[in-house]
C-alpha cells in the first residue's frame, strides 16, 4: 500500500509540474527543447500553407523572430514544430498547452481574453464582403435572401447581423471548416458571399484560379485588432513576445515585414495582395498596445 501511495505521490508530483509548466512557455521550452507554432492553412496573407507542411505568411515569419528571441532567452537552440489550427480549435489548443504561440488571424476581444492572452496588436483588420464581380451585390442590403458564407468559430456573421444597416435584411449562413473552404462556397455558388477578414477575403482571391471574377464591396462590418495569441497568465513569455514586437515596430523592420507579404508578390503563385497598411494599423506599430476590440469600438 505505502509502495503504491508512494507512486500515486510521485505521479501527482510529476503531473503538478507539467501543469505548471504548461503555464511557464519559457521553462517549459527551456526544459523540453521545442515549441509548437499554431499556424492557419489559409488565413490570406498572415499565415498560409505552402504545402508538404511549410508555412509562410506576416504572423509565421513574426512569430520566427519571437522564436530566435526565445532561443536566446533559454540558452539552445529550439525545435519548431507545426500544429495547423482551425477557427473552432485555436484557443482550446493554445489553453491546453498543445500550442504554445498561435500565428494566425486571431482577433483580440475581451471574451478571448478571459481565456488566453495575446501580444500587442500587429495588424488591424475590417470585416468585408466578397461576392462575384458579375453578381450585382455592392452593400448589405442587397444580401437579403441570399446564401452567406462565413467560416465556422469566426465572429463576422454576428457582426454583419448586429450591422446598423442590416437591419430587417435576412439571409442564410453557410459555414466552411476553414476559410479556403469558405471561399469554395462563394467560388461554386453555393453562397452568394463570404463575409471575413479583408485580407483574408483579398489574399484568397488573388490566390484564385480567376482573381478577376471576384470583388470586394459593401461597408466596413468591423475594425479589429488582430494579434499574435499565447497562453494567460505567462508574464515572462508575453513580455518576450511584446518585446520583440515593439522592437520590429520601433526599427520600421515590421513595416518592411509587411510590405513583403502584403504588397510584393508572395509564394507559391507570386500573387500581390495588394493590401498597403492602413492608418489603423500604422498607428498600432506607432503606440503599440493589446487593447482588444471593444476599445476600437468605443472611438
Amino acid at each position: 500500500m505505502k509502495k503504491h501511495l508512494l507512486a500515486f505521490a510521485v505521479a501527482a508530483l510529476a503531473a503538478g509540474g507539467a501543469f505548471a509548466q504548461a503555464g511557464d512557455t519559457l521553462a517549459k521550452v527551456k526544459s523540453s527543447g521545442v515549441i509548437t507554432m499554431g499556424v492557419r492553412d489559409s488565413s490570406g496573407a498572415l499565415s498560409y500553407t505552402l504545402g508538404d507542411g511549410k508555412y509562410a505568411g506576416f504572423h509565421y515569419e513574426l512569430c520566427e523572430r519571437i522564436i530566435a528571441n526565445v532561443e536566446k532567452a533559454v540558452g539552445r537552440k529550439v525545435e519548431v514544430k507545426y500544429q495547423s489550427v482551425t477557427s473552432q480549435n485555436r484557443i482550446p489548443l493554445v489553453q491546453n498547452g498543445t500550442v504554445d504561440i498561435e500565428c494566425g488571424s486571431t482577433t483580440n476581444n475581451a471574451a478571448r481574453q478571459k481565456d488566453v492572452s495575446f501580444a500587442v496588436t500587429t495588424y488591424v483588420e475590417e470585416v468585408r464582403i466578397a461576392v462575384k464581380a458579375n453578381s450585382g451585390i455592392t452593400n448589405i442590403a442587397q444580401l437579403k435572401d441570399r446564401n452567406v458564407a462565413t467560416t465556422t468559430g469566426t465572429t463576422s456573421v454576428q457582426l454583419l447581423r448586429k450591422h446598423e444597416r442590416a437591419n430587417g435584411i435576412d439571409f442564410k449562413e453557410v459555414f466552411g471548416k476553414d476559410h479556403a473552404d469558405s471561399f469554395l462556397l462563394l467560388e461554386s455558388g453555393r453562397a452568394d458571399a463570404f463575409v471575413m477578414d479583408g485580407q483574408i477575403l483579398a489574399g484568397n482571391i488573388a490566390a484564385s484560379k480567376s482573381p478577376a471574377d471576384y470583388k470586394i464591396v459593401g461597408e466596413v462590418l468591423s475594425v479589429e485588432p488582430i494579434a499574435i495569441m499565447i497562453r494567460k497568465d505567462d508574464p515572462a513569455f508575453k513580455k518576450l513576445a511584446d518585446d520583440t514586437l515593439r522592437d520590429l515596430m520601433k526599427s520600421g523592420e515590421a513595416a518592411k515585414l509587411y510590405d513583403k507579404w502584403f504588397v510584393q508578390p508572395i509564394p507559391p503563385k507570386n500573387t500581390r495582395v495588394g493590401l498597403p497598411a492602413s492608418d489603423a494599423t500604422k498607428a498600432a506599430w506607432a503606440n503599440p498596445n493589446d487593447k482588444p476590440v471593444e476599445d476600437y469600438a468605443k472611438k
